[in-house]
């Protein structure tokens, strides 16, 4: 009589260390054994591994693997093996379609770090904003002197943002991510764009993904000194690494990789060279989804290209980063795109009222006379000129029937005193 042990059936998804762009879906009665055996094969490299991914107990493996087969079968790299395609989303269908089997009894475990799509950051350490007895205009006034590049987006920020979009816009499209969007096997080396758009290829109906490592002094990814160019295409995944290739989003490369194959860009740039990014991206005419500086709609470098109308603010505002020893850092930024926004939420913090009707205490004139309006009250009847921060910019004024008036920077002086930059804005 056979012993408990052999009487059980498994359903398994093993993966070699050396191949992380598939993975094998078996069955078994001794999954323990069966992973000994694919670690013995004759003519196998000591440094290629396997390692369990996923493993359950099941109470017909060779049903379910055999249902498995029919699901899955344009995700077989041969029709007569059992290789699958792999990558995090590839894998959480795998699994959920196992779970959800009837054949399914219990999960005996999954390897923890292929379930998570987050990077993981350290608990924060920097105070909040009262804590430091600071306001936000005090941080507007420092964003404009940021000089540190090394500002990581989480996963979540992008989540946040990119799920606002219409679906449609992504539809056999070729997204490039050029300012060190790393990729690796291991999430947590992985760039948060990179991780979202292999995520959603699928649903998203992407023609080609193409993400660049930058090899720059510092290597948040822990990707080599090598820059790469990684590419999806399709079910494909793979890495390039060209002779003399630096991976920065003004590499030759990378310019011709902008200029004659991609769709749409989707970074985060450095923020003290985003006024390159800025006039290389907008100068291609590519559609475009991007974090910068949260004053950028009135400092003078950008102003003309939301006066031109050539970009405006996305959705969200993003407060929080990674830096490059993983702790949580506070910088104002945004997202802006060229991507027509929708219905846009925070349109309704405009307050677009008469001039009487602004409260005097968000209402005044400098010593030019010049009209200074705050707190997003914007008068409709006035015809002249009129001073706004970024805020308004950023909750859509420029679409309610107002434009910028000139490509400069407007400082108010009161008593003799000059104040904080604004923009000149009038009605259409």
């Amino acid at each position: 009589m056979q012993n408990n042990k052999n009487t059980k059936q498994y359903i398994y998804i093993v993966q070699a260390l050396l191949e992380p762009s598939k993975c094998k879906i078996g069955k078994t009665k001794d999954f323990e054994r069966r992973l000994k055996e694919y670690n013995n094969m004759t003519g196998k490299s000591n440094e290629n591994s396997y390692r369990y991914l996923f493993a359950c107990e099941v109470k017909d493996m060779s049903e379910l693997e055999k249902d498995i087969k029919e699901n899955f079968s344009a995700l077989r790299e041969q029709k007569k093996r059992e290789i699958y395609f792999y990558n995090p989303s590839l894998f959480d269908g795998y699994v959920k379609f196992i779970k959800t089997h009837k054949m399914f009894i219990k999960e005996i475990f999954t390897k923890e770090e292929d379930k998570k799509i987050i990077i993981k950051i350290v608990k924060k350490t920097t105070p909040s904003l009262e804590e430091r007895g600071i306001t936000r205009k005090d941080v507007m006034q420092k964003a404009q002197k940021v000089d540190n590049d090394e500002f990581y987006t989480r996963f979540e920020d992008v989540e946040k943002e990119l799920s606002l979009y219409d679906i449609s816009i992504w539809k056999n499209k070729i997204v490039f991510c050029n300012c060190d969007d790393a990729v690796d096997s291991d999430n947590k080396k992985t760039s948060a764009f990179a991780l979202y758009f292999i995520q959603k290829f699928k649903e998203f109906e992407l023609k080609k993904l193409i993400c660049t490592h930058y090899s720059g002094v510092v290597d948040l990814f822990n990707q080599g000194a090598s820059g790469y160019i990684f590419t999806k295409d399709g079910f494909r995944e793979f890495k390039d690494y060209p002779k003399g290739y630096t991976g920065s989003f003004d590499d030759p490369l990378s310019l011709k990789i902008l200029n004659k194959e991609a769709d749409i860009v989707c970074t985060n740039p450095p923020f003290s060279r985003a006024k390159d990014f800025w006039r290389m991206l907008i100068g291609s005419s590519k559609k475009f989804i991007i974090i910068s500086n949260i004053s950028n709609p009135i400092t003078p470098a950008y102003i003309k290209y939301f006066r031109e109308n050539k970009v405006w603010a996305g959705y969200n505002r993003v407060d929080k980063y990674l830096n490059p020893k993983r702790e949580l850092v506070e910088a104002s930024g945004h997202w802006y795109t060229n991507i027509p926004i929708q219905d846009r939420p925070k349109s309704k913090n405009l307050k677009i009222i008469p001039l009487k009707d602004v409260p005097d205490k968000y209402k005044k004139f400098d010593d030019n006379k010049t009209l200074l309006v705050d707190n997003c009250y914007i008068p409709d009847d006035y015809n002249k000129p009129f001073a706004v921060s970024a805020r308004p910019i950023l909750n859509g004024l420029l679409e309610k029937g107002y434009k910028i008036v000139e490509d400069t920077q407007y400082f108010p002086y009161e008593n003799g005193k000059k104040g904080f930059g604004r923009v000149l804005v009038e009605k259409i």
